[in-house]
């Protein structure tokens, strides 16, 4: 047999070895206290990552780097919003949508998979991952017997059903678990929506096995856990843990499904970096006792776009998630192993007996030198039609997610004096005749600002609002961005409303063409260009501007806001190109031009 037939044929046997393997069925199952894996005990060592946040070319490189820290499986939040584009439109297959690919991935490296797909996951996710289109519904409930809510819900277990019922392990894929929403005893108490959940997933070709997530509490177990269904603690990491949800049911395996490495962070915070003490103690315990656990999260990723959420505890407080999901996680934002990551790999390889891999190799950085910016145009030359109104609508209605909104009006009657938003969500700049009077920001609950004297009849007033993140815990989740009820003079209602939508989304941005601003000056767009003769990930310096999104080659990096902590917005390498590249910067505050320069480092 000639070298090159040899060649083919053994290229022939090992593809049907690989096919063979990737079709064997298994058999994931629990008993009183443990998991099972083809009737063997099974330790579940799982990191966690979202493929929506990661770019999808990087997606087996995290794959391998959390199998390298000694996981064994790969637990993952998919986004019901983030497939559900449009009401009734679903996306499984474009980028970072494709979650079948992802989880053939995990499969491939030798991973077994946990799946998230909530409806609700929270996760810092704008909404928690639910779809706003349900916001244009005024009275809407969500988590629960709803009947609108039910009718969505159930479109969409339908739909993504079909994405993971071919790779569930008994039909020889890498799927073994699958979770029943998300933390629900925190919330809520609604066990027939929670069983109604469990039996959609099982009309859909999604038997099981299942589990559920709450905090070790009585209170949160008994109000979120599902009857067959294992038990998952967010955290568990000591006796006492496990003992409350042996003692809730102990007929079902317990494991800490959210084990914490890390911890978010919201704008105006320093970033979270929590001791690592704690971490090798809880982790220590976990593996010294044969407990099963998932680190949330072994990788954070990026909040690319206007994915980031929001929290709040009352209807005052409003606390926005940076565009970093960087969560201090054993593996960085950009892929890079931590020493966090080491500290672990080292724990976890004295107590499995699998062979750990080697770290792969690190993902390659690149510096920009400064790009030099100039004006484009401004969001007042970029108007569209006006959408008349008697009263503010918030931009759900319109079906628009987040974005700006601006809302103008003649003022009667009174035409100086206390104007008040009720609400702002979550930014607002109000102008009289054509200047900035002031800003109002959500959280706190100050929403009076002073309107001066004009010489004008009839002033123009205009407000521009910025929505954030959509809440995506807790309480006060029905949040609608834009002006939410009312807007005041006095004590007198401001009538008769024209509209403006400006989403600020990709396609709204590659419509822009340079029209030199002048008269209102803030909302500002700057373009530049530069040339590279290599691509690599880098992070874009936005430390000179104030408060606004970056767009590169057309895709929508995220929020930068100089109040910190997060200054530089990631870039992965997928997005640029050798030659030229362009950059815009929209600032809704700042008027003046500045440098941006490309780093190696998140800091």
């Amino acid at each position: 047999m000639s070298y090159l037939k040899k060649i083919i044929t053994c290229s022939i046997i090992l593809l049907l070895c690989q096919q063979t393997k990737a079709q064997q069925k298994h058999v994931f199952a629990f008993d009183k206290t443990q998991f099972v894996l083809d009737g063997k005990p099974f330790q579940i060592i799982s990191g966690e990552m979202h493929p929506a946040r990661i770019p999808a070319q990087y997606w087996r490189q995290r794959i391998q780097m959390a199998k390298a820290m000694g996981c064994n499986t790969i637990a993952a939040y998919f986004f019901w919003n983030y497939h559900e584009i449009k009401e009734g439109v679903f996306d499984f297959k474009t980028g970072n949508k494709n979650i079948a690919e992802f989880m053939r991935i995990c499969q491939q490296e030798g991973m077994w998979v946990i799946v998230r797909p909530g409806p609700y996951v929270c996760a810092e996710w704008d909404w928690g991952g639910l779809p706003t289109y349900l916001l244009k519904i005024p009275d809407i409930k969500i988590r629960c017997m709803d009947n609108r809510y039910i009718a969505a819900l159930t479109r969409y277990v339908k739909n993504i059903s079909k994405e993971i019922k071919p790779l569930l392990c008994t039909n020889g894929g890498p799927v073994i678990l699958t979770q029943i929403e998300n933390e629900y005893g925190s919330y809520a108490n609604d066990k027939t929506y929670l069983l109604t959940l469990k039996k959609l997933w099982q009309q859909n070709g999604i038997p099981g096995p299942f589990y559920t997530a709450d905090g070790a509490t009585p209170y949160m177990l008994d109000a979120g856990s599902v009857e067959g269904a294992a038990i998952g603690l967010d955290s568990g990491g000591s006796d006492a843990d496990f003992a409350v949800a042996a003692k809730h049911n102990p007929n079902v395996p317990v494991f800490s499904s959210e084990t914490y490495p890390g911890w978010l962070t919201h704008w105006k915070e320093k970033w979270q970096r929590p001791d690592t003490t704690d971490l090798k103690n809880e982790i220590t315990y976990l593996l010294k006792n044969g407990k099963s656990f998932n680190l949330y999260v072994i990788h954070g990723g990026t909040n690319f776009g206007f994915t980031a959420g929001a929290n709040a505890f009352s209807a005052t407080q409003f606390q926005p998630d940076i565009t970093s999901y960087d969560y201090d996680a054993p593996i960085n934002e950009q892929g890079q192993a931590t020493p966090k990551y080491y500290m672990l790999r080292n724990l976890i390889s004295q107590y499995v007996k699998y062979k750990i891999p080697d770290v792969p190799a690190a993902i390659k950085t690149i510096a920009i030198p400064a790009i030099a910016l100039t004006p484009l145009t401004s969001i007042w030359r970029e108007l569209p039609a006006p959408i008349a109104s008697p009263q503010p609508k918030a931009m759900e209605y319109y079906d628009q997610n987040q974005g700006l909104i601006l809302y103008r009006t003649k003022l009667i009657g009174h035409k100086s004096g206390n104007l008040t938003i009720t609400e702002p969500h979550d930014f607002a700049l109000i102008f009289l005749e054509g200047k900035l009077v002031d800003t109002i920001h959500r959280d706190g609950g100050r929403w009076t600002v002073k309107l001066p004297k004009t010489t004008a009849e009839n002033p123009q007033l205009d407000i521009l609002v910025e929505g954030m993140g959509h809440i995506n815990f807790a309480q006060c989740m029905i949040d609608r961005k834009g002006i939410t009820d009312r807007v005041t003079l006095n004590g007198m209602t401001l009538m008769n409303w024209q509209t403006y939508l400006l989403p600020m989304d990709e396609k709204f941005v590659s419509g822009l063409q340079p029209k030199y601003p002048e008269g209102f000056n803030n909302g500002m767009f700057f373009k530049g260009s530069f040339t590279l003769t290599e691509t690599g990930d880098t992070y874009f310096d936005m430390s000179m501007y104030t408060r606004g999104i970056v767009y590169v080659n057309g895709h929508n990096l995220g929020r930068y806001w100089n109040v910190g902590p997060q200054q530089r917005l990631y870039c992965p390498e997928g997005w640029l190109k050798k030659g030229n590249n362009d950059i815009i910067v929209f600032d809704l505050l700042q008027n003046t031009v500045a440098a941006v320069e490309g780093k190696t480092e998140m800091e």
